[in-house]
C-alpha cells in the first residue's frame, strides 16, 4: 500500500535521510502480510536493506553532516528497523546516528543497499573458523544470503561449489567467482561433490537455503573434520538425517542470525576487496511503483533482488 506522508521530523540526537535504494527481503514480505517472528503493531513501514542520503541533522549529530551517504542496521537493541520501527521505504525517514555507518565512496548505492544481506553472508565465513584458500567451501542454496556467502568466501580465496537447482541464480554464483554449480536435486549430486573434492568432501558447508532436506545432506557432503555453518531459516520443518556423521567425521556445527557486530568490517571488505554485488539486482522500481516491486517478488521466481529507488530531496 502506497501512502502520502508528510517529511519526518527528528529529535536532536537524529537525523534526516532521504532513501537512494531499498531492498525488498523475504521478511518484508513476511512482515505485509501480518506476520513476523517479533511482535509488531501497524501501521509501520518496512525496508532494513537501504542506502541514503543525509539531508537534516538535529543539533547534537557531530559524526555525520548534509550530503553523507549511509547504510545503516536492522537490529538495534530489542528493536528493528523495519519491523518493530519503521524503516527505510518512505521518500524520507529518521534513524539515529549511532545506527549507521557511512558508505564508502567506491560503493554505489545499489551496493550500499546490499550491504546488510551481503554482511549475513560475511559474517558466515566469519564463523566458519579460519576460511581461506585452503578450503574447498560447498555454499547450499544460491538465493541472496547464499550468494553472498559465495562473494566472500570468493573475497578469501576459498575454492567455492555452489548446490542451486535454478540455473539463473547459478550463473550468478559463477559471476561472483564460485568455481562450480551442481544441480542438489539429481540422484548423483553427492557423487558428484565427492568427484569434484578427491573423495574427501568440503572442508567448509553453508546451508542457506533452509530447505530441511538441504540440512541433513550438509553432513553427507562434509569432509572428516568440516566446519558447517546453517544459515538458511526453518523452524517446526523436519527430514532424516545421519547424525551419526557428526561423531564419525569429528564435524563442527553451529547456526547463525544475522550480522551481529560486523559491519564496520562487512564494509571495509567490500571497499578494499573489489566485490561487485550489484549482479544480485534482478530488477528495480521507482518507489511509487513499490506495489509492482511486491508483486514481481511474489510472483517471478526469476528474481534475486528487487530494489525500490527514490531520487527525493528537500
Amino acid at each position: 500500500m502506497i501512502a502520502d506522508l508528510e517529511v519526518p521530523d527528528i529529535a536532536e540526537d537524529e537525523v534526516l535521510l532521504a532513501s537512494r535504494r531499498v531492498g525488498i527481503c523475504h521478511s518484508d514480505i513476511e512482515l505485509l502480510a501480518g506476520r513476523y517472528i517479533i511482535p509488531f503493531d501497524f501501521p509501520v513501514i518496512p525496508g532494513h536493506e537501504w542506502s541514503a542520503e543525509v539531508v537534516r541533522t538535529g543539533r547534537s549529530v557531530k559524526s555525520l553532516g548534509v550530503g553523507a551517504r549511509v547504510v545503516g542496521e536492522c537490529v538495534i537493541g530489542a528493536d528493528h528497523f523495519g519491523f518493530s520501527i519503521s524503516g527505510a521505504a518512505a521518500e524520507f525517514f529518521v534513524a539515529k546516528q549511532n545506527w549507521l555507518h557511512e558508505l564508502p565512496d567506491n560503493l554505489s548505492w545499489t551496493q550500499g543497499a546490499l550491504v546488510e544481506p551481503f554482511s549475513c553472508g560475511y559474517y558466515a565465513t566469519l564463523r566458519a573458523d579460519d576460511l581461506d584458500a585452503s578450503d574447498t567451501v560447498l555454499v547450499l542454496g544460491a538465493g541472496p544470503i547464499g550468494l553472498g556467502i559465495v562473494a566472500a568466501a570468493v573475497g578469501k580465496g576459498a575454492r567455492v561449489l555452489v548446490a542451486e537447482p535454478s540455473e539463473a541464480r547459478a550463473q550468478l554464483a559463477r559471476t561472483l567467482g564460485a568455481d562450480t554449480a551442481l544441480d542438489p536435486t539429481g540422484l548423483g549430486f553427492l557423487d558428484e561433490v565427492a568427484a569434484l573434492t578427491g573423495g574427501a568432501g568440503a572442508s567448509v558447508v553453508f546451508e542457506a537455503s533452509g530447505r530441511p532436506e538441504a540440512m541433513a545432506v550438509a553432513l553427507e557432503a562434509a569432509a572428516f573434520r568440516a566446519r558447517l555453518v546453517y544459515v538458511g531459516i526453518d523452524v517446526g520443518s523436519s527430514a532424516p538425517a545421519k547424525l551419526g556423521l557428526f561423531q564419525s567425521k569429528e564435524l563442527q556445527a553451529r547456526g547463525i542470525i544475522g550480522s551481529p557486530g560486523v559491519w564496520p568490517r562487512t564494509l571495509r571488505f567490500l571497499a578494499r576487496g573489489g566485490i561487485d554485488l550489484s549482479p544480485l539486482v534482478t530488477s528495480a522500481y521507482p518507489l511509487a511503483k513499490a506495489d509492482d516491486a511486491v508483486a514481481a517478488v511474489l510472483g517471478d521466481r526469476s528474481q534475486v533482488k528487487v530494489h525500490l529507488t527514490s531520487s527525493a530531496t528537500l
